[in-house]
């Protein structure tokens, strides 16, 4: 790493300079955008200019964002095949009392990229971590999808073997949330046949090139989006599926009625109806209204 003492902490913002000061000592890690240049903040655009070195998978795709601001910043390579002779020399500086920048190639770092060991390495070192949040692939699409957004699970990349991939799908299938994964275009048809075998007719939405200029959301069931790609063949970009949760299976009015007479055996109306709509997720009012109908019939 070279010295960066005649670094020019400055950035373009709306074609004007603007000074950047040199920002904490640690590892800042940067969310930088996934597809439109416009997506980046405010302080990361300082951050960038401000840290001695910025540490990116692929320093082609950083430079365009950098060029864009016209930040200076050295930029090192860190990736999956150089992370392991790279750590030390990071770490090093670190120690030294350097201000380092972590990106990834778009989105935001350690989500399904290299940079994970290298900030807990950091972290047990005594370091400190300085996230500096912003855009992100999975947020995107999940907001984008019109499905469920208060409970989720996101499961990365889905394996690519087949076996191991409907295994996957199994362990996914009982999980009360909405899914999001990570997909790769030529893999896409396969892995929809695959979902839609496994978790039966829920719904779905492939979000694809999110912010750029092809973006596209295309919502239907697992089956149809199947049906869809495996006639149109594998899509171009990056492609993030959002999964619906399990439905629900209606709860007849036989098995609540059944519920209440078990219940209403050993407690009060009151405790009766609290436990069965507690179980069936059915209303209090409602199930209020049929202990009362199973009372006055058994009167009669």
């Amino acid at each position: 790493m070279t010295d960066d003492a005649s670094q020019s902490r400055t950035f373009l913002l709306a074609g004007r300079t603007q000074p950047a000061a040199r920002p904490a000592p640690g590892l800042h890690v940067v969310a930088t955008p996934i597809g439109h240049l416009g997506d980046i903040s405010l302080r990361a655009l300082e951050t960038l200019a401000g840290a001695d070195v910025i540490a990116c998978e692929d320093t082609r795709m950083t430079r365009r964002l950098t060029d864009r601001y016209g930040i200076e910043t050295q930029l090192i390579p860190y990736h999956d095949h150089n992370g392991a002779s790279m750590r030390p020399r990071i770490l090093a500086r670190l120690a030294a009392g350097g201000a380092i920048a972590l990106v990834s190639d778009a989105g935001t770092p350690l989500v399904s990229d290299p940079g994970f060991k290298l900030v807990v390495e950091a972290a047990e070192a005594g370091h400190r971590i300085h996230p500096i949040p912003g855009p992100s692939a999975l947020l995107a699409a999940l907001v984008a999808a019109g499905l469920p957004t208060d409970r989720f699970l996101f499961d990365g990349f889905l394996p690519p073997k087949d076996g191991q991939r409907r295994n996957r799908i199994a362990e996914l299938k009982a999980i009360p949330s909405t899914l999001v994964l990570y997909e790769s275009g030529p893999r896409l048809p396969e892995s929809l046949a695959d979902l839609a075998e496994g978790l039966g007719p829920r719904p779905a939405a492939v979000c694809r090139e999110l912010t750029k200029t092809f973006e596209e959301v295309r919502r239907a069931d697992l089956a149809t989006l199947a049906a869809h790609y495996a006639e149109a063949g594998p899509p171009k970009g990056e492609i993030v599926l959002v999964i619906g949760p399990p439905q629900e299976e209606a709860v007849e009015d036989m098995d609540v009625d059944a519920a209440l007479a078990r219940a209403l055996s050993d407690h009060s109306l009151k405790d009766a109806v609290a436990a069965v709509a507690g179980v069936t997720g059915r209303p209090k009012r409602e199930v209020y209204a049929r202990a009362l109908a199973l009372t006055r019939s058994g009167d009669d």
